[in-house]
C-alpha cells in the first residue's frame, strides 16, 4: 500500500541533500547546514511515526515533522529573498505540498 507522506518526505530529503550541497559549493555553509538538518528531519519523523505506540504518539511525531517543515520553509524563504543565494522554486512547491498533507493527516487524527 502506498504511503504518500512517507514517499514525499523521503524524496524531499534527497532533494534537500542536493540543494545543501549546492549551497555549500556557493560557500553558504550556515544555511546549508540548517536546511539540511530541518529538511531531512521531516522524513525521519514521518518514518518514526510509522512505528508509533498509539494514535497520540503518531500525531505527536507528525506534529514534529510539521514543525520541521515550517522551519525548512523559513530557510527556503531566506534563500529566495537573499540576492546572493541560489533558490529552488521546486523545493518551495514540494515543502508546501508536504505541509498541506501533514496538516490534513494531523487534522484527521484529531477527529478520531
Amino acid at each position: 500500500m502506498r504511503n504518500e507522506i512517507l514517499e514525499l518526505s523521503f524524496e524531499f530529503a534527497l532533494d534537500i541533500i542536493a540543494y545543501a550541497e549546492l549551497l555549500e559549493e556557493k560557500r553558504k555553509f550556515v544555511l546549508a547546514n540548517q536546511i539540511l538538518k530541518s529538511g531531512t528531519s521531516i522524513g525521519a519523523n514521518v518514518r518514526e511515526a510509522q512505528n508509533c505506540e498509539s494514535n497520540a504518539d503518531f500525531t505527536h511525531k507528525l506534529k514534529i515533522a510539521a514543525k520541521e517543515a515550517d522551519e525548512t520553509e523559513y530557510w527556503l524563504l531566506l534563500c529566495e529573498k537573499s540576492p546572493n543565494y541560489p533558490f529552488s522554486p521546486e523545493l518551495k512547491t514540494k515543502i508546501l505540498s508536504i505541509k498541506k498533507l501533514l496538516s490534513s493527516i494531523i487534522s484527521k487524527m484529531k477527529s478520531k
